[in-house]
């Protein structure tokens, strides 16, 4: 990035970005965010409907390739959110998150919400990061 102020936007392809006006990911600087990122496949289905876990992996994978498209990696990752519609998925969720972040160690949070824009999604992820 030659302008360490200009702002790198990355999207997805999911159907809800342009009808909301958001990005997957955002980068300013150093700092990337990522936006609530949902179990969806390349068409935009709902993957694995009823496996927490299974839905958190495809986030991840998701979080992972729109970090990696704006110059960054899951080892840059600082602050993870985790959203479930079943608090008792915690754990199981949290596995997949360790899977991904074991040496990493972001900051954390998991929390339960009422529910997501489609009913079948029981897990959604959002994550920061910073490239030193």
């Amino acid at each position: 990035m030659s302008d360490s102020s200009a702002r790198r936007r990355v999207s997805s392809g999911s159907p809800y970005e342009p009808i909301v006006g958001v990005s997957r990911a955002v980068r300013a600087g150093s700092f990337i965010t990522v936006a609530g990122t949902a179990p969806l496949d390349a068409g935009g289905r709902t993957v694995a409907p009823g496996d927490a876990a299974a839905q958190a992996r495809r986030c991840f994978e998701i979080v992972a390739r729109a970090l990696e498209e704006l110059g960054a990696s899951l080892a840059d990752v600082v602050r993870t959110r985790t959203l479930l519609t079943r608090i008792e998925d915690w754990e199981a969720v949290a596995r997949v998150h360790g899977e991904f972040f074991r040496d990493v160690r972001p900051a954390n949070t998991i929390m339960q919400v009422t529910r997501f824009i489609d009913p079948d999604w029981l897990v959604e992820i959002e994550a920061d990061a910073v490239v030193e």
